[in-house]
Protein backbone atom coordinates (compact mmCIF):
# COMPACT_ATOMS: atom_id res chain seq x y z
CA UNK A 1 0.00 0.00 0.00
CA UNK A 2 1.33 3.41 -0.87
CA UNK A 3 1.02 6.64 1.37
CA UNK A 4 -1.85 8.58 0.15
CA UNK A 5 -3.09 12.42 0.14
CA UNK A 6 -5.73 14.70 -1.29
CA UNK A 7 -6.57 15.30 -4.86
CA UNK A 8 -7.70 18.24 -4.47
CA UNK A 9 -8.08 20.97 -1.41
CA UNK A 10 -11.56 21.87 0.24
CA UNK A 11 -12.86 23.89 2.51
CA UNK A 12 -15.75 23.85 5.71
CA UNK A 13 -16.72 25.96 7.57
CA UNK A 14 -19.39 26.26 10.91
CA UNK A 15 -19.77 27.34 14.32
CA UNK A 16 -17.05 25.95 16.79
CA UNK A 17 -18.46 23.60 19.33
CA UNK A 18 -16.90 25.45 22.55
CA UNK A 19 -16.45 29.23 20.93
CA UNK A 20 -19.27 29.56 19.02
CA UNK A 21 -17.41 31.67 16.40
CA UNK A 22 -18.08 31.11 12.67
CA UNK A 23 -14.38 28.98 11.81
CA UNK A 24 -13.14 28.12 8.46
CA UNK A 25 -11.06 25.24 7.76
CA UNK A 26 -9.25 24.56 4.76
CA UNK A 27 -7.88 20.65 4.02
CA UNK A 28 -4.87 20.48 1.25
CA UNK A 29 -3.10 17.80 -0.04
CA UNK A 30 0.98 17.39 1.69
CA UNK A 31 4.20 15.55 0.27
CA UNK A 32 4.95 11.95 1.35
CA UNK A 33 6.00 11.81 5.10
CA UNK A 34 4.13 14.94 6.25
CA UNK A 35 1.44 13.28 8.20
CA UNK A 36 -1.27 15.68 9.83
CA UNK A 37 -0.43 19.32 10.65
CA UNK A 38 -2.64 21.90 11.45
CA UNK A 39 -1.65 25.30 11.24
CA UNK A 40 -3.45 28.52 11.97
CA UNK A 41 -3.87 31.74 10.13
CA UNK A 42 -5.64 33.66 12.97
CA UNK A 43 -2.08 33.53 14.77
CA UNK A 44 0.66 35.59 13.49
CA UNK A 45 3.43 33.22 12.67
CA UNK A 46 2.44 30.20 14.00
CA UNK A 47 3.65 27.29 12.97
CA UNK A 48 2.25 23.93 11.72
CA UNK A 49 1.16 21.87 14.46
CA UNK A 50 1.65 18.36 14.28
CA UNK A 51 -0.89 16.12 15.08
CA UNK A 52 0.32 12.88 17.25
CA UNK A 53 -0.74 12.00 20.64
CA UNK A 54 2.71 13.39 22.34
CA UNK A 55 0.94 17.13 21.37
CA UNK A 56 -2.30 16.26 22.73
CA UNK A 57 -2.55 18.94 25.75
CA UNK A 58 -6.03 18.77 26.71
CA UNK A 59 -8.92 15.73 26.33
CA UNK A 60 -12.32 17.80 28.00
CA UNK A 61 -14.80 17.61 25.98
CA UNK A 62 -12.75 16.80 22.63
CA UNK A 63 -9.21 16.49 21.47
CA UNK A 64 -7.08 19.74 22.06
CA UNK A 65 -3.47 19.33 19.96
CA UNK A 66 -0.83 22.51 20.05
CA UNK A 67 2.19 24.20 21.78
CA UNK A 68 1.77 27.21 23.97
CA UNK A 69 -0.71 29.30 23.22
CA UNK A 70 -0.75 27.63 19.77
CA UNK A 71 -3.34 25.16 20.11
CA UNK A 72 -6.43 23.77 17.81
CA UNK A 73 -9.18 21.66 19.52
CA UNK A 74 -12.25 19.74 18.58
CA UNK A 75 -10.29 17.93 15.85
CA UNK A 76 -11.15 13.99 16.46
CA UNK A 77 -14.03 14.28 14.08
CA UNK A 78 -12.14 15.60 11.17
CA UNK A 79 -9.39 13.11 12.16
CA UNK A 80 -11.43 9.93 12.05
CA UNK A 81 -12.42 10.52 8.27
CA UNK A 82 -8.77 11.39 7.29
CA UNK A 83 -7.71 8.02 8.77
CA UNK A 84 -10.96 6.15 7.80
CA UNK A 85 -10.75 7.52 4.25
CA UNK A 86 -6.56 6.06 3.94
CA UNK A 87 -5.08 9.64 4.04
CA UNK A 88 -1.63 9.95 5.29
CA UNK A 89 -0.53 13.13 4.79
CA UNK A 90 -2.87 16.44 4.88
CA UNK A 91 -2.29 20.06 5.74
CA UNK A 92 -5.34 21.16 7.97
CA UNK A 93 -5.26 25.31 7.74
CA UNK A 94 -7.86 27.05 10.50
CA UNK A 95 -8.74 30.57 11.14
CA UNK A 96 -9.49 29.92 14.75
CA UNK A 97 -8.70 27.86 18.04
CA UNK A 98 -11.12 24.57 16.87
CA UNK A 99 -12.44 23.14 13.87
CA UNK A 100 -16.06 23.24 13.25
CA UNK A 101 -18.67 21.38 14.71
CA UNK A 102 -20.66 21.17 12.23
CA UNK A 103 -23.44 18.45 12.03
CA UNK A 104 -21.46 17.02 15.43
CA UNK A 105 -20.66 13.81 13.45
CA UNK A 106 -17.76 13.13 11.33
CA UNK A 107 -20.12 12.76 7.81
CA UNK A 108 -19.54 16.42 6.84
CA UNK A 109 -15.85 16.01 6.88
CA UNK A 110 -15.80 12.29 5.40
CA UNK A 111 -18.25 13.02 2.72
CA UNK A 112 -15.97 15.93 1.72
CA UNK A 113 -12.73 14.09 1.48
CA UNK A 114 -14.55 11.70 -0.87
CA UNK A 115 -15.49 14.53 -2.77
CA UNK A 116 -12.26 15.80 -3.23
CA UNK A 117 -11.00 12.55 -4.42
CA UNK A 118 -8.05 10.50 -2.80
CA UNK A 119 -3.99 10.00 -5.33
CA UNK A 120 -1.58 7.53 -4.42
CA UNK A 121 2.21 8.53 -3.62
CA UNK A 122 5.31 7.15 -4.06
CA UNK A 123 6.20 6.15 -0.85
CA UNK A 124 4.68 3.14 1.03
CA UNK A 125 2.57 3.52 3.91
CA UNK A 126 3.95 2.70 7.47
CA UNK A 127 2.10 0.39 9.92
CA UNK A 128 1.76 -0.15 13.57
CA UNK A 129 1.09 -3.84 14.01
CA UNK A 130 0.00 -4.77 17.01
CA UNK A 131 1.94 -7.77 17.75
CA UNK A 132 1.00 -8.92 21.30
CA UNK A 133 -1.67 -7.35 23.98
CA UNK A 134 -1.19 -3.99 24.73
CA UNK A 135 -3.49 -3.01 27.57
CA UNK A 136 -4.22 0.44 29.28
CA UNK A 137 -7.33 0.81 32.29
CA UNK A 138 -7.93 3.55 34.47
CA UNK A 139 -9.27 2.46 37.43
CA UNK A 140 -10.90 5.72 38.64
CA UNK A 141 -13.29 5.88 35.81
CA UNK A 142 -13.55 2.18 34.79
CA UNK A 143 -11.99 2.90 31.13
CA UNK A 144 -10.34 0.32 29.50
CA UNK A 145 -8.76 -0.51 26.13
CA UNK A 146 -7.16 -3.19 24.90
CA UNK A 147 -5.28 -3.98 21.46
CA UNK A 148 -5.02 -7.84 19.83
CA UNK A 149 -3.47 -8.81 17.06
CA UNK A 150 -5.11 -8.97 13.87
CA UNK A 151 -4.94 -8.95 10.09
CA UNK A 152 -7.05 -5.90 9.80
CA UNK A 153 -7.60 -2.75 12.12
CA UNK A 154 -11.30 -3.39 13.50
CA UNK A 155 -12.77 -1.98 16.81
CA UNK A 156 -15.51 -2.93 19.22
CA UNK A 157 -16.50 -0.30 21.70
CA UNK A 158 -18.71 -1.04 24.87
CA UNK A 159 -20.44 1.78 27.14
CA UNK A 160 -22.14 2.10 29.97
CA UNK A 161 -23.30 6.02 30.83
CA UNK A 162 -25.21 4.63 34.28
CA UNK A 163 -28.49 6.33 32.91
CA UNK A 164 -32.06 5.44 32.17
CA UNK A 165 -32.42 6.49 28.95
CA UNK A 166 -28.42 5.10 28.06
CA UNK A 167 -27.48 2.18 29.95
CA UNK A 168 -25.32 -0.95 28.53
CA UNK A 169 -24.66 -0.29 24.58
CA UNK A 170 -21.74 -1.75 21.90
CA UNK A 171 -21.05 -0.87 18.85
CA UNK A 172 -18.73 -2.52 16.45
CA UNK A 173 -16.78 -2.09 13.16
CA UNK A 174 -15.32 -5.14 11.15
CA UNK A 175 -14.52 -3.36 8.48
CA UNK A 176 -12.96 0.60 7.87
CA UNK A 177 -14.71 0.32 4.42
CA UNK A 178 -17.70 0.61 6.28
CA UNK A 179 -16.91 4.19 8.54
CA UNK A 180 -18.82 6.21 5.63
CA UNK A 181 -22.18 4.74 6.58
CA UNK A 182 -22.22 2.75 9.55
CA UNK A 183 -19.92 5.26 11.97
CA UNK A 184 -19.29 8.72 10.31
CA UNK A 185 -23.10 10.22 10.80
CA UNK A 186 -23.18 9.04 14.84
CA UNK A 187 -23.63 12.79 16.12
CA UNK A 188 -22.07 13.99 19.55
CA UNK A 189 -24.00 13.75 22.53
CA UNK A 190 -24.75 15.37 26.22
CA UNK A 191 -26.83 14.89 28.87
CA UNK A 192 -28.73 18.14 30.03
CA UNK A 193 -27.69 17.40 33.34
CA UNK A 194 -24.11 18.39 32.03
CA UNK A 195 -24.88 21.69 30.28
CA UNK A 196 -24.79 24.10 32.94
CA UNK A 197 -21.06 22.67 34.44
CA UNK A 198 -19.92 22.94 30.62
CA UNK A 199 -21.26 26.36 30.53
CA UNK A 200 -19.70 27.68 33.60
CA UNK A 201 -16.45 25.83 31.89
CA UNK A 202 -16.38 28.06 29.48
CA UNK A 203 -16.87 25.12 26.70
CA UNK A 204 -20.01 24.44 24.52
CA UNK A 205 -21.01 28.01 23.19
CA UNK A 206 -21.58 26.85 19.99
CA UNK A 207 -24.02 23.53 20.95
CA UNK A 208 -27.16 23.27 19.79
CA UNK A 209 -30.17 20.70 18.94
CA UNK A 210 -28.72 20.65 14.90
CA UNK A 211 -25.14 19.71 16.25
CA UNK A 212 -25.82 17.40 18.97
CA UNK A 213 -28.07 14.54 20.36
CA UNK A 214 -29.75 16.49 23.45
CA UNK A 215 -30.66 13.80 26.39
CA UNK A 216 -32.74 14.32 29.50
CA UNK A 217 -32.84 11.75 31.90
CA UNK A 218 -33.20 13.25 35.22
CA UNK A 219 -35.51 15.94 36.59
CA UNK A 220 -34.84 19.70 36.30
CA UNK A 221 -37.12 22.28 37.08
CA UNK A 222 -38.46 24.27 34.28
CA UNK A 223 -37.10 27.37 35.41
CA UNK A 224 -33.46 25.39 35.47
CA UNK A 225 -34.28 24.09 31.97
CA UNK A 226 -35.48 27.68 30.76
CA UNK A 227 -32.35 29.07 32.70
CA UNK A 228 -30.03 26.88 29.98
CA UNK A 229 -31.95 27.28 27.16
CA UNK A 230 -31.36 31.46 27.63
CA UNK A 231 -27.63 30.55 27.72
CA UNK A 232 -27.17 28.40 24.81
CA UNK A 233 -29.52 30.40 22.68
CA UNK A 234 -31.74 28.04 21.88
CA UNK A 235 -36.27 28.32 22.32
CA UNK A 236 -37.74 26.79 25.42
CA UNK A 237 -38.37 23.36 25.46
CA UNK A 238 -40.35 21.38 28.39
CA UNK A 239 -39.54 18.08 28.24
CA UNK A 240 -42.66 15.46 29.13
CA UNK A 241 -40.79 12.03 29.91
CA UNK A 242 -37.06 10.92 29.72
CA UNK A 243 -35.75 10.59 26.12
CA UNK A 244 -34.05 12.89 23.28
CA UNK A 245 -34.65 16.46 23.36
CA UNK A 246 -34.35 16.81 19.82
CA UNK A 247 -36.94 16.63 17.06
CA UNK A 248 -35.44 14.00 14.54
CA UNK A 249 -34.72 10.73 15.57
CA UNK A 250 -31.12 8.72 16.12
CA UNK A 251 -29.59 7.73 12.91
CA UNK A 252 -29.56 4.16 15.24
CA UNK A 253 -30.48 3.31 18.77
CA UNK A 254 -26.80 3.09 19.45
CA UNK A 255 -25.82 6.22 17.85
CA UNK A 256 -23.89 7.02 21.22
CA UNK A 257 -21.95 4.04 21.13
CA UNK A 258 -20.92 4.52 17.45
CA UNK A 259 -19.89 7.96 18.49
CA UNK A 260 -17.63 6.85 21.18
CA UNK A 261 -16.26 4.63 18.38
CA UNK A 262 -15.44 7.39 16.08
CA UNK A 263 -13.93 9.48 18.87
CA UNK A 264 -11.51 6.36 19.65
CA UNK A 265 -10.69 6.28 16.08
CA UNK A 266 -9.62 10.11 15.87
CA UNK A 267 -7.52 9.76 18.94
CA UNK A 268 -5.73 6.86 17.46
CA UNK A 269 -5.55 8.68 13.95
CA UNK A 270 -2.90 10.83 16.36
CA UNK A 271 -0.74 7.42 16.15
CA UNK A 272 1.07 8.84 13.02
CA UNK A 273 0.59 5.17 11.11
CA UNK A 274 -2.61 3.03 10.39
CA UNK A 275 -3.03 0.60 12.85
CA UNK A 276 -2.78 -3.52 12.07
CA UNK A 277 -4.87 -4.94 15.23
CA UNK A 278 -8.49 -5.44 17.38
CA UNK A 279 -9.43 -2.29 19.80
CA UNK A 280 -11.88 -3.25 21.92
CA UNK A 281 -12.61 -0.43 24.29
CA UNK A 282 -14.44 -0.25 27.73
CA UNK A 283 -16.10 3.25 28.35
CA UNK A 284 -13.70 5.10 26.31
CA UNK A 285 -13.16 8.54 26.41
CA UNK A 286 -10.43 11.55 24.90
CA UNK A 287 -7.96 11.30 27.96
CA UNK A 288 -7.66 7.46 27.77
CA UNK A 289 -7.79 7.24 24.14
CA UNK A 290 -4.97 9.61 24.14
CA UNK A 291 -3.12 7.88 26.23
CA UNK A 292 -3.08 4.63 24.95
CA UNK A 293 -1.78 6.88 21.19
CA UNK A 294 0.74 8.13 23.41
CA UNK A 295 1.95 4.67 24.50
CA UNK A 296 2.26 3.41 20.93
CA UNK A 297 3.86 6.78 19.61
CA UNK A 298 6.55 5.73 22.61
CA UNK A 299 7.20 2.52 21.55
CA UNK A 300 7.81 3.72 17.28
CA UNK A 301 9.94 6.10 19.01
CA UNK A 302 11.72 3.01 20.16
CA UNK A 303 12.01 1.11 17.08
CA UNK A 304 11.65 3.64 14.04
CA UNK A 305 10.71 0.34 12.02
CA UNK A 306 8.76 -2.45 13.66
CA UNK A 307 9.91 -6.23 13.16
CA UNK A 308 8.45 -7.89 9.51
CA UNK A 309 5.26 -9.93 10.12
CA UNK A 310 6.26 -12.94 9.37
CA UNK A 311 3.92 -16.05 8.98
CA UNK A 312 5.67 -18.89 8.22
CA UNK A 313 2.60 -20.81 6.71
CA UNK A 314 2.28 -17.70 3.96
CA UNK A 315 3.55 -18.88 0.38
CA UNK A 316 6.36 -17.06 0.19
CA UNK A 317 7.20 -14.65 -2.88
CA UNK A 318 10.69 -16.40 -3.99
CA UNK A 319 11.75 -19.39 -2.23
CA UNK A 320 15.28 -20.78 -2.56
CA UNK A 321 14.89 -22.18 -6.06
CA UNK A 322 13.93 -18.54 -7.26
CA UNK A 323 15.96 -16.72 -5.87
CA UNK A 324 18.85 -19.23 -6.92
CA UNK A 325 18.04 -17.89 -10.39
CA UNK A 326 18.44 -13.78 -9.46
CA UNK A 327 21.70 -14.86 -7.56
CA UNK A 328 24.93 -16.24 -8.41
CA UNK A 329 25.39 -17.16 -5.04
CA UNK A 330 25.89 -20.91 -4.25
CA UNK A 331 26.54 -22.90 -1.12
CA UNK A 332 28.14 -22.04 1.34
CA UNK A 333 27.34 -18.32 0.82
CA UNK A 334 23.74 -18.08 -0.23
CA UNK A 335 22.42 -16.39 2.82
CA UNK A 336 18.85 -15.93 2.34
CA UNK A 337 16.51 -18.62 2.68
CA UNK A 338 13.13 -17.16 1.32
CA UNK A 339 11.31 -13.70 0.24
CA UNK A 340 8.29 -12.93 2.07
CA UNK A 341 7.39 -9.37 1.02
CA UNK A 342 8.72 -6.73 -1.28
CA UNK A 343 6.94 -3.32 -2.45
CA UNK A 344 8.68 -0.87 -5.05
CA UNK A 345 10.58 0.63 -1.77
CA UNK A 346 11.79 -2.62 0.59
CA UNK A 347 11.83 -6.13 0.47
CA UNK A 348 11.90 -8.93 3.37
CA UNK A 349 14.22 -12.01 3.64
CA UNK A 350 14.37 -14.94 5.86
CA UNK A 351 17.57 -16.80 7.11
CA UNK A 352 17.32 -19.89 8.95
CA UNK A 353 20.10 -19.98 11.24
CA UNK A 354 21.38 -23.85 12.04
CA UNK A 355 24.33 -25.22 13.86
CA UNK A 356 24.84 -26.77 10.24
CA UNK A 357 26.56 -23.40 8.72
CA UNK A 358 30.03 -24.11 8.33
CA UNK A 359 31.35 -20.74 9.38
CA UNK A 360 30.30 -22.59 13.57
CA UNK A 361 33.01 -24.77 12.93
CA UNK A 362 35.36 -21.87 13.65
CA UNK A 363 33.34 -19.29 14.62
CA UNK A 364 33.27 -20.19 17.79
CA UNK A 365 33.28 -24.12 18.60
CA UNK A 366 32.47 -23.45 22.02
CA UNK A 367 29.68 -20.86 21.70
CA UNK A 368 29.06 -20.35 17.98
CA UNK A 369 28.46 -16.94 16.83
CA UNK A 370 27.03 -16.00 13.60
CA UNK A 371 29.71 -13.29 11.99
CA UNK A 372 28.54 -9.46 11.79
CA UNK A 373 30.45 -9.21 8.32
CA UNK A 374 28.20 -12.49 7.23
CA UNK A 375 24.78 -10.21 9.03
CA UNK A 376 25.62 -7.34 6.42
CA UNK A 377 26.64 -10.02 3.60
CA UNK A 378 22.82 -11.54 4.16
CA UNK A 379 21.25 -7.94 3.93
CA UNK A 380 23.05 -7.05 0.74
CA UNK A 381 22.07 -10.30 -1.15
CA UNK A 382 18.42 -9.38 0.03
CA UNK A 383 18.78 -5.52 -1.18
CA UNK A 384 20.69 -7.30 -4.18
CA UNK A 385 16.94 -9.36 -5.05
CA UNK A 386 15.16 -5.93 -4.68
CA UNK A 387 17.67 -3.88 -7.08
CA UNK A 388 17.50 -6.88 -9.14
CA UNK A 389 13.33 -6.44 -9.59
CA UNK A 390 14.06 -2.95 -11.26
CA UNK A 391 15.30 -4.70 -14.17
CA UNK A 392 14.28 -7.13 -17.31
CA UNK A 393 15.93 -10.38 -17.32
CA UNK A 394 17.20 -10.09 -13.59
CA UNK A 395 19.33 -13.08 -13.93
CA UNK A 396 21.78 -11.38 -16.51
CA UNK A 397 22.70 -8.81 -14.00
CA UNK A 398 24.63 -8.94 -10.72
CA UNK A 399 24.81 -6.35 -7.59
CA UNK A 400 28.15 -5.42 -6.27
CA UNK A 401 28.76 -3.63 -2.66
CA UNK A 402 30.38 -0.26 -3.40
CA UNK A 403 30.13 1.16 -0.04
CA UNK A 404 29.20 0.53 3.74
CA UNK A 405 28.13 2.87 6.44
CA UNK A 406 26.76 2.99 10.05
CA UNK A 407 27.11 -0.69 10.76
CA UNK A 408 25.76 -1.66 14.34
CA UNK A 409 25.86 -4.58 16.28
CA UNK A 410 23.22 -4.97 18.98
CA UNK A 411 22.58 -8.42 19.89
CA UNK A 412 24.88 -11.76 18.63
CA UNK A 413 22.65 -14.48 16.43
CA UNK A 414 23.15 -18.56 17.34
CA UNK A 415 22.22 -21.39 15.82
CA UNK A 416 17.92 -22.01 16.04
CA UNK A 417 17.70 -17.97 15.61
CA UNK A 418 15.38 -17.05 12.25
CA UNK A 419 16.98 -13.34 10.96
CA UNK A 420 14.24 -11.67 9.01
CA UNK A 421 16.10 -8.99 6.96
CA UNK A 422 14.31 -5.29 5.94
CA UNK A 423 16.12 -3.56 3.79
CA UNK A 424 15.08 -0.38 1.82
CA UNK A 425 15.70 2.29 -0.70
CA UNK A 426 17.27 5.35 0.79
CA UNK A 427 17.45 7.36 -2.37
CA UNK A 428 16.09 6.70 -5.95
CA UNK A 429 18.05 4.45 -8.43
CA UNK A 430 20.83 7.00 -10.33
CA UNK A 431 23.09 5.45 -12.94
CA UNK A 432 22.74 1.68 -11.69
CA UNK A 433 23.89 2.60 -8.35
CA UNK A 434 21.35 1.73 -5.23
CA UNK A 435 22.09 3.20 -1.94
CA UNK A 436 19.61 1.33 0.48
CA UNK A 437 19.46 0.54 4.57
CA UNK A 438 18.81 -2.96 6.05
CA UNK A 439 18.07 -4.04 9.47
CA UNK A 440 18.03 -7.58 10.34
CA UNK A 441 15.55 -9.01 13.43
CA UNK A 442 15.57 -11.74 15.47
CA UNK A 443 11.74 -12.28 16.82
CA UNK A 444 11.33 -8.18 17.54
CA UNK A 445 14.59 -7.65 17.99
CA UNK A 446 16.61 -5.80 15.78
CA UNK A 447 20.12 -7.08 15.76
CA UNK A 448 22.03 -5.87 12.90
CA UNK A 449 21.85 -2.64 11.16
CA UNK A 450 23.59 -0.58 8.38
CA UNK A 451 23.39 1.50 5.26
CA UNK A 452 25.56 0.29 1.84
CA UNK A 453 25.52 1.43 -1.75
CA UNK A 454 25.82 -1.08 -4.23
CA UNK A 455 26.04 -0.99 -8.31
CA UNK A 456 24.18 -3.10 -10.47
CA UNK A 457 25.86 -4.76 -13.43
CA UNK A 458 25.26 -6.55 -16.61
CA UNK A 459 26.95 -9.87 -16.56
CA UNK A 460 29.34 -10.28 -19.76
Amino acid sequence: MKQITLQDSFTLSGKGLHTGAVIEATFAPAPENHGYKILRTDIEGATPIDAVAENVVATNRGTVVGKGENTVSTIEHAMAALYASGVDNCLITVNGPELPILDGSAKPYYDAVQAAGLVEQKLDKEYFYVKHKIELADSETGSKIMLLPDEDFTVDVKVNFESPVLANQYATLDNIADFGSEIAPARTFVFVREIEPLLKADLIKGGDLENAIVIYDSPIEQSELDKIADAMGVEHIKPEHYGFINSDEPFHENEPARHKLMDLIGDLALIGRPLKGRVIATRPGHTINSRIAKMIRNEIRRNDVQAPVYNPNAEPLMDNNAIRHHLPHRYPFLLVDKIIDRSDNYIVGVKNVTTNEPFFQGHFPQEPVMPGVLLVEAMAQTGGLLVLGTVDEPERYSTYFMKIDNVKFRQKVVPGDTLLFHVSFLTEMRRGCAVMKGRAFVGEKCVCECEFMAQIVKNK
